[in-house]
């Protein structure tokens, strides 16, 4: 995703615009702010040419609403790319970054990736999905990995984008889990791809596209089987797709390991940095066609 300087400027206004739509106030399930959100996806990627079906299940005590678009090509032979964000949020968490600035990214992957889809030929299929109840067990993911086990779908690989907009750029401002303090950069100016071994392929694949982007730092860790050797790994829609066999990689500016702001009031539109985050989506556009070709 080739981008000039004033087309980086209308994408970081653009991203700014949706998070700030999107994260003015916490957005918990059953909140006319939870309603507005998922309305806004919506009609958001309606008007970017997708068939979008909103889709309610009820789950351990659960309403949860998971919105998905009608994979293109529609070619149901070829494997499966999805790439997903939760729009849901903690009750006492406006959830800019968290996750407000991943659903912002999708939105816009959807707007650029659109009339790509028209021209083909592709390897793959694109699916987009906001899912639902992700702070509450991962419960959107959880039945759409199901239901795609159940129908034997193929699948390509899913990402889960998490957390894209906040850095500092003090020195220290990156922490790590113990197990992996001294390898990775200790300034939090970097976006994060996480997958697990079996994921290796798409995890090889996503890097390239991520790194094509001049100016955005990127690393990768694939970490053994299911990713309960380190925890931290799992804390996203991907664990859902990992328990059930499929490969699947999380884009993370790495939560709390760099945002103070993680699950507090103090999660706000006005906390994020949009440059970084239009670089960010510009990576997640470009991994994703390279995925689809």
């Amino acid at each position: 995703m080739e981008q000039t300087t004033m087309e980086f400027n209308v994408l970081s206004q653009s991203l700014r615009n949706h998070v700030e739509r999107l994260a003015t106030k916490p957005r918990p399930p059953g909140t006319r702010e939870h309603q507005a959100a998922r309305e806004y996806i919506v009609n958001h990627l309606k008007q970017c040419g997708f068939t979008v079906k909103i889709l309610p299940y009820q789950e351990s005590g659960f309403t949860c609403i998971n919105i998905l678009t009608e994979a293109i090509p529609g070619d149901a032979r070829l494997p499966l790319v999805i790439i997903g964000a939760h729009y849901d949020s903690i009750p006492d968490s406006p959830g800019a970054d968290d996750n407000g600035s991943a659903v912002a990214a999708l939105l816009e992957l959807a707007r650029w990736i659109r009339p790509h889809l028209d021209r083909g030929p592709f390897k793959a299929r694109l699916q987009l999905a906001a899912y639902d109840l992700e702070e509450y067990g991962l419960v959107g993911s959880f039945i759409h990995s199901r239901e795609l086990a159940k129908s034997g779908t193929s699948l390509r690989g899913m990402i889960s984008l998490e957390m894209l907009g906040f850095t500092d750029p003090r020195q220290g401002s990156q922490m790590m889990p113990p197990q992996l303090m001294g390898r990775y950069p200790t300034v939090g100016n970097f976006i994060g791809i996480v997958g697990n071994e079996a994921s290796a392929d798409l995890l090889q694949t996503a890097t390239a596209g991520m790194k094509s982007v001049p100016g955005l730092p990127v690393e990768f860790i694939a970490v053994p089987g299911d990713g309960k050797l380190l925890g931290e790994t799992r804390l996203s829609d991907h664990s859902s797709f990992w328990d059930r066999g499929f490969p699947a990689l999380m884009i993370t500016d790495t939560s709390f390991f760099r945002n103070p702001h993680y699950h507090k009031e103090s999660d706000t539109p006005d906390t994020l940095d949009y440059d970084f985050l239009a670089k960010v989506t510009a990576g997640v556009c470009a991994a994703t066609l390279k995925l689809l070709q």
